[in-house]
């Protein structure tokens, strides 16, 4: 990391507490009009986000769902309803209500679908944004329970070969529990997420790789001058733009909601659509020890630094948590003081 980035850092974050930091988010929702159980798991999952190093939609994004709850555009005392559904597939409307609420609430739905059927598929429309992704992950793995989650979002990524945003940076979350650590794969579908480059913007520092095009249509790893083009790279190339369409046409259509498309039109990211997949894993030794052979296998490549050894999607963040945990959580000090400040 260079010098000057260095600074950067160090001048503008700070660590907080955890519950501390819990405590002020849950204080301004109940301002908000969120009803005590609501603040506390919205306060618990916007901390976390920021203690597992997840900062772009943990602390930094608090202030955006503020925002939308002022405009109306989340409303705090909204509660799902079932629409339809038959056998372990279930269709619900989020009635516009907290993002995390809902994810949160379907993805136990279908843990209980999965329980009962050994696999369980719960569609959502009508809701906001989820914050992180692979908060559900993780609740469905602590459950014991292998996940696939997905949500379409407003159009913010060009197809392959075109020059305006047409698809979503649709995240894609999978899950697999193990008793070492679970695996969990949260991934958007652009080389780096808005909020990463948002982040390299702000600390005035490089994309380790290119992450989109400038302006004049060459690569970059200039943050600021691919959020200006609005032209960022997706994953794979052409392969990460045809994943991020079907996972549009898939939250579409089972869900009923809205597309990136309608969602565009509203100028506004809300509305969006989602779906929660669970797979009851079969629990005994063999299904252990094939998931360390995968890892423990990939883990013998001989790594590109020998200061970073293999990891496997989640690894790193756990010790993140831990640190966090052990001497305070990372918070942008501009931030903290406009959060504590609401």
């Amino acid at each position: 990391m260079p010098i000057v980035s260095r600074a950067i850092i160090y001048i503008c974050t700070m660590r907080v507490p955890f519950e501390e930091l819990k405590a002020e988010f849950k204080r301004i929702l109940l301002q908000f009009d969120f009803a005590g159980d609501k603040a506390e798991i919205c306060a618990q999952t916007f901390a976390e986000n920021s203690r597992d190093g997840v900062y772009t939609h943990g602390l930094n994004r608090f202030p955006s769902l503020i925002e939308c709850i002022k405009e109306g555009l989340v409303k705090p005392d909204a509660e799902p309803t079932k629409e339809g559904g038959v056998g372990a597939i279930e269709q619900w409307n989020g009635n516009y209500g907290p993002g995390i609420l809902n994810a949160r609430f379907c993805m136990n739905r279908a843990i209980k679908l999965a329980n009962e059927n050994g696999i369980g598929c719960v569609a959502l429309k009508n809701t906001n944004h989820w914050m992180r992704g692979g908060t559900y992950g993780w609740q469905a793995a602590e459950a014991g329970y292998i996940s696939i989650s997905f949500t379409n979002t407003i159009a913010n990524l060009p197809p392959w070969g075109g020059l305006d945003p047409r698809l979503g940076n649709n995240p894609l979350v999978i899950a697999v529990p193990r008793k070492g650590g679970h695996v969990v794969l949260d991934m958007a579908i652009s080389q780096y997420a808005y909020g990463k480059l948002q982040q390299y913007k702000a600390q005035n520092e490089p994309l380790p790789l290119p992450g989109g095009y400038d302006k004049e249509g060459n690569l970059s790893t200039d943050a600021a001058a691919i959020i200006e083009s609005k032209r960022p790279l997706p994953i794979g190339f052409w392969k990460g733009s045809g994943l991020a369409l079907v996972l549009d046409l898939l939250a579409t259509i089972l869900s009923g909601g809205n597309s990136t498309a309608k969602i565009t039109a509203g100028e506004k990211e809300s509305g969006a659509s989602q779906v929660f997949i669970c797979i009851k894993p079969a629990s005994n030794e063999q299904t252990a020890n094939l998931i360390e052979e995968i890892i423990n296998y990939t883990k013998t490549s001989t790594p590109e630094n020998a200061d970073k050894p293999i990891s496997y999607p989640g690894e790193n963040m756990l010790r993140v948590r831990e640190k966090s945990l052990k001497e305070g959580v990372w918070v942008d000090e501009k931030i903290w003081r406009q959060v504590r400040g609401l």
